[in-house]
């Protein structure tokens, strides 16, 4: 039965992915893919669709007396600023367009795994709600899962987010605290103030710091930081009297980023004493993982390890990243993120997939919805 919804959905899938990718998402600006993603679901039959406040799409079924929810999500937002379509090309073996695999085609499985429900009439017991959600991205700073949680509290019994390559399972999640550092001194004329302290040159002295850290170890884990922009300045004669940078920790483990949380600290504290005011906005922060039953986790990654293998030819890893499950991990709840396509130059103007990769996508992500909740 499966295989049959995937042969005669082919076409739509592939209509669905490109009009999805027409519908401009960055960050905290999915309006447009939610109400997209409400209108469709309605089209194929669903009911009690909704958008709430971060934006999420929530399909729920059977969900109305349930504790024991099991949730399915796929991230509507990109990581692309443009609030224009961006270029789609399907040459026939692959498609290529920015945020295509990271998350639309992903977003595009969760759709039609939903629609198979839909048609059938499956309800499960404990209940299932699919969830086409905001703000994974960047500085969207996982607003779409701290409202979801909040508003479903205690009542979630476990987690997949659909948001990666066939090869991958995250099974750990990286947290991560993200500032916006803004440096201002008294600037001036180049020559006429010269020595007066200059805001690009402090700034540039607080990036050197930060790239004289040495990370954190403990057990396997992994520390990293990045300073990923910096702006400021007036003129090539003009001391600056304002710069500034978005910078970044990340961790898997929760000590080391606590660590990584006072070399910052002591960086901007030292920094402070020169400069003549220094402005720290954090701009976004993940929890890493709580306390767990790891064998929750276990099971879930045998589960869709297994169907994963099955349906494609591939060796599935588990690692850590940084999704949508740091929220439902922080909070105790078991979940993983798994992959649903094959695909490449994720977070790039050259991003693509692998076009025959995405029926099959289809069929791992919807057999993977149906054989976690058999466990459950």
């Amino acid at each position: 039965m499966l295989k049959e919804f995937v042969k005669s959905n082919e076409s739509r899938v592939f209509e669905t992915l490109r009009e999805l990718c027409a519908i401009p998402a960055p960050s905290n600006f999915e309006e447009d893919r939610a109400e997209y993603c409400k209108n469709w679901f309605e089209n194929v039959g669903a009911e009690n669709v909704y958008i709430d406040e971060a934006l999420n799409v929530i399909l729920p079924i059977n969900c109305e007396n349930s504790n024991k929810i099991t949730v399915f999500v796929a991230h509507t937002d990109t990581v692309f600023p443009d609030r224009e379509p961006m270029p789609y090309v399907d040459d026939g073996e692959y498609i290529r367009c920015p945020g295509v695999g990271d998350d639309t085609a992903s977003l595009v499985v969760l759709m039609y795994a939903a629609k198979y429900f839909i048609e059938n009439g499956i309800k499960p017991e404990n209940g299932v709600m699919f969830v086409a959600n905001s703000g994974e991205e960047g500085l969207g700073n996982l607003k779409g899962m701290k409202q979801l949680f909040a508003d479903y509290e205690g009542r979630i019994a476990q987690f997949i987010s659909f948001d990666s390559q066939f090869s991958l399972i995250a099974d750990r999640c990286v947290g991560s605290h993200r500032y916006e550092v803004e440096v201002l001194t008294e600037g001036g004329h180049s020559f006429g103030a010269f020595g007066n302290r200059n805001a690009i040159a402090e700034l540039s002295r607080i990036v050197s710091k930060i790239y004289d850290i040495e990370v954190p170890k403990i057990g396997n884990s992994k520390t990293t930081y990045n300073v990923g922009s910096i702006s400021g300045g007036t003129s090539v004669n003009t001391i600056a009297q304002s710069a500034k940078i978005l910078c970044e920790y990340r961790s898997d483990n929760e000590k080391c980023l606590a660590t990584m949380k006072d070399k910052f600290e002591k960086i901007f504290a030292e920094a402070r004493e020169r400069v003549l005011d220094l402005r720290i906005t954090p701009v976004g922060e993940r929890p890493c993982m709580g306390e767990i039953d790891l064998t929750k986790i276990e099971r879930l990654v045998k589960v869709c390890k297994n169907v994963i293998e099955d349906v494609v030819d591939v060796k599935v890893e588990t690692c850590s990243i940084s999704t949508d499950c740091n929220i439902p991990l922080s909070l105790g709840i078991p979940a993983i993120c798994i992959g649903v396509y094959n695909g490449g130059a994720s977070h790039t103007r050259e991003e693509w997939i692998e076009k025959a990769s995405l029926p099959v996508g289809v069929e791992v992500g919807t057999r993977v919805v149906l054989d976690v909740l058999k466990e459950i």
